[in-house]
């Protein structure tokens, strides 16, 4: 099997070792893929240094042009890339191909962001004093990027780093997660094709302990991070004075309100709470239903939930397919049996074949069990009773986590008491929490992290207001 290389400074590189990714599903050798040595780690950082000044001042249509080209080369590649992503995560096909979809879309929002980029004016003779002022304001990198980025996304997650770092002419470093570097490693290939100047960006598939050092190089300013929330806080407390994005954690929550479809609510919360086999930041997790409607929505959701088709990733079928790792599931399966343990009733699922759990759903879960104070990230929903619109929206907000939530109902009332009272960055009205637009702002508050994503959210935070005064000007 060929040996893929790593993306150095824009330009393919080996170094001296080698590491194997695997198949989730049936532990087959997926690929290979060298890993860059110290030296080459440091040429990178600093390369992406060196070129910070030019890559800021480079034309907006060529920043624009490299984005619609990856758009357009991931579109041309798309049935490749779907397949390698279902093959290094296990995702299943269906959701691979949504994937690369998304990430089509996510450069091609950037190259149209790109060109709308631009400097305001503000007149400066409100007063007097300010006569024949103009102010002329433009937003300014902040440095090279850092990306960290998990394994539940391996191409798009990564493309929303990659992506408004191009756009406002940030070089970009990027740390893809040990378990799915490969569709990285793919967009450099892509990437590489473009006009963008060398040191622009750079994919280095490092092990974990070694990302600590990136992380504390002065010379990359910013650091992005997607992944878990005692991660993501380490990395933030390690480096105080750097500008740090985080996109953490979340056990997001469906509210089921009694005016609710239930058919439809039903169907969707099935779905997405086992889509990415439950490895979603935004995955339903918490299930609060309000009391007249319960029983009659758990009829209609424990079908559903049945219905699912679980098995090979790569079948077009599949809607289920593995965790991660088996030490993944054999987790998910641990946090289960506890919650069962104190009290919990099994309404679904909870058994584990290697890395595939059974889409499960619980009830009667204590507050204190992990499967539901904490992010479980698998296949896993639990049920709660809310006895009003009041006790519903409290017991969404009993949680550390604030990433996104989901309510069903038909009232415009109920939908606006939403946004005003959830702590959370993200308020889906009439569908689940996992709905996610990849041109709106996104992001949680609590310990689902800090800072926004979405093209032009991401475009902003990687940046810094600068203000020109213009005196003597006849206005």
């Amino acid at each position: 099997m060929d040996v893929r290389t790593f993306w150095l400074a824009g330009r393919a590189a080996t170094g001296e070792t080698e590491l194997t990714v695997t198949n989730p599903h049936d532990g087959r050798e997926v690929g290979r893929h060298s890993v860059p040595t110290d030296a080459q780690v440091e040429e990178a950082v600093a390369a992406a240094h060196a070129v910070a000044k030019e890559a800021a001042a480079l034309p907006v249509h060529v920043r624009a042009e490299a984005l619609a080209h990856v758009s357009r080369r991931i579109a041309e590649r798309a049935d490749e890339i779907a397949h390698l992503i279902t093959a290094e995560n296990g995702k299943p096909i269906m959701w691979a191909r949504g994937e690369v979809s998304r990430a089509i879309a996510t450069f091609r929002f950037a190259a149209e962001e790109t060109r709308r980029w631009s400097g305001g004016v503000q007149r400066l003779d409100t007063e007097p004093a300010a006569n024949g002022r103009l102010a002329y304001v433009t937003r300014v990198p902040k440095g090279p990027v850092l990306a960290i980025t998990p394994f539940n996304f391996p191409l798009n997650l990564v493309a929303h780093k990659v992506a408004p770092s191009i756009a406002v002419g940030a070089p970009v470093v990027v740390k893809p997660a040990p378990a799915t570097p490969l569709s990285s490693l793919l967009l450099g290939e892509i990437l590489a094709e473009t006009d963008l100047p060398a040191g622009m960006f750079s994919v280095l598939p490092i092990e974990n302990a070694r990302a600590s050092a990136l992380v504390t190089d002065p010379r990359l300013p910013v650091v992005s991070f997607t992944g878990s929330a005692p991660v993501g806080y380490a990395i933030a407390d390690q480096v105080p004075r750097k500008h740090v994005t985080l996109e953490l954690g979340g056990n997001a929550a469906a509210v089921v309100l009694a005016d609710a479809d239930l058919d439809w609510a039903a169907q969707r919360i099935a779905l997405y709470s086992n889509y990415q086999a439950g490895q979603s930041c935004i995955a339903v997790q918490r299930v609060i239903v309000e009391e007249p409607v319960y029983d009659a929505f758990v009829e209609r959701l424990l079908p559903a939930v049945n219905s699912l088709v679980t098995g090979d990733p790569a079948d077009e079928k599949t809607q289920v397919g593995p965790l991660v790792s088996e030490a993944a599931a054999e987790r998910v399966e641990q946090w289960v049996r506890e919650a069962l343990d104190a009290g919990a009733t099994l309404l679904a699922g909870g058994g584990r074949d290697r890395a595939t759990i059974e889409p499960t759903v619980l009830a009667d879960v204590p507050r204190e069990a992990k499967v539901a104070c904490e992010e479980v990230f698998g296949p896993v929903m639990i049920l709660q009773r809310a006895a009003s619109i009041d006790e519903a929206y409290a017991m969404v907000n009993d949680s550390k986590y604030g990433l996104q939530a989901g309510v069903f109902t038909r009232s415009l009332d109920a939908a606006f008491r939403a946004n005003r009272e959830l702590e959370v960055g993200g308020v889906i009205i009439g569908d689940v929490p996992s709905y996610r637009a990849d041109q709106m702002p996104y992001g949680g508050v609590k310990d689902s992290g800090v800072g926004r994503e979405g093209l032009h959210s991401a475009m902003e935070d990687l940046t810094y207001e600068k203000v020109m005064v213009l005196t003597g000007l006849t206005l």
